[in-house]
C-alpha cells in the first residue's frame, strides 16, 4: 500500500513538472514590440495669444515598447521624437520652432522617452511614469495610455496593436522660453503609435 502510494505521488508530481513546462511559458510572457514609424505619429497643441489653438505634429517617431497582459507594471517603453521633423503646415513658423527660439534642433535634435514604471489604469488603460528629455533637459511625466488594442495580424504573419498615449508639459520647464507673450506655456502631446511584431523566423 505504502509502495503503491509512492509511485502514484511520484506519477503525479512527474507530470505536473510536465504540465508547467509547456503550459507556463503560454501565460504571462513580456513581448517586445517596434514602433511602425510608417503609421506613428507625435500632435501636439498649443495656445496662441491665448485665443485660439495651433496644432501641429512630429512626422518621425520610432522607438519600442514591452507588454505583459497579465502584468501591465512589467510594461516598458521608449520612443524617439526627431524634432526636426515637426510641421505645423506653416514653413516660417516650423522655421521659428526648430530655431534656438524654442527646439534648437541643431543642438538638440531628438525628443526622447523612457519609462520608469507602468500600472493599470483600468481595462484597457495604463498610466507610464517616465523620463521625457526636451531641449536637452528631462523631466519626469505620466502618459496616459489607451491600449494597446487587441492584436491583429497582417498578410505577411506580422502581428500589429495600436495605442494612443497623452500627457501635457509646461514648455518652460525644459527650457523652451521664446516668444513667451505669444505663445502658451501648457503643450498638450498625443502619441498615436502603431507597434508591431515581427513572425518568427522559419526553423
Amino acid at each position: 500500500m505504502i509502495r503503491n502510494r509512492i509511485i502514484w505521488s511520484t506519477a503525479f508530481l512527474f507530470v505536473s513538472l510536465i504540465v508547467s513546462a509547456f503550459v507556463t511559458p503560454a501565460f504571462g510572457q513580456v513581448e517586445t514590440w517596434k514602433i511602425d514609424p510608417a503609421h506613428s505619429s507625435a500632435q501636439f497643441a498649443v495656445r496662441h495669444l491665448g485665443i485660439s489653438t495651433v496644432r501641429g505634429e512630429f512626422r518621425k517617431v520610432s522607438g519600442s515598447a514591452s507588454y505583459d497582459p497579465a502584468d501591465p507594471s512589467k510594461t516598458s517603453l521608449e520612443a524617439t521624437i526627431d524634432a526636426t521633423s515637426v510641421d505645423t503646415r506653416v514653413d516660417m513658423r516650423d522655421n521659428d520652432l526648430r530655431s534656438p527660439n524654442f527646439l534648437d534642433v541643431q543642438k538638440y535634435p531628438t525628443i526622447t522617452f523612457k519609462s520608469k514604471r507602468a500600472e493599470s489604469a483600468g481595462p484597457g488603460k495604463l498610466k507610464i511614469t517616465g523620463d521625457l528629455t526636451i531641449h536637452g533637459v528631462a523631466k519626469e511625466v505620466v502618459l496616459d495610455v489607451d491600449g494597446p488594442t487587441s492584436p491583429v495580424k497582417d498578410p505577411r504573419g506580422n502581428v500589429h496593436v495600436g495605442a494612443s498615449a497623452t500627457t501635457t508639459v509646461n514648455r518652460k520647464d525644459f527650457g523652451v522660453n521664446g516668444a513667451p507673450s505669444m505663445v502658451g506655456d501648457q503643450i498638450s502631446i498625443t502619441i498615436d503609435a502603431e507597434l508591431i511584431k515581427s513572425s518568427p523566423a522559419p526553423q
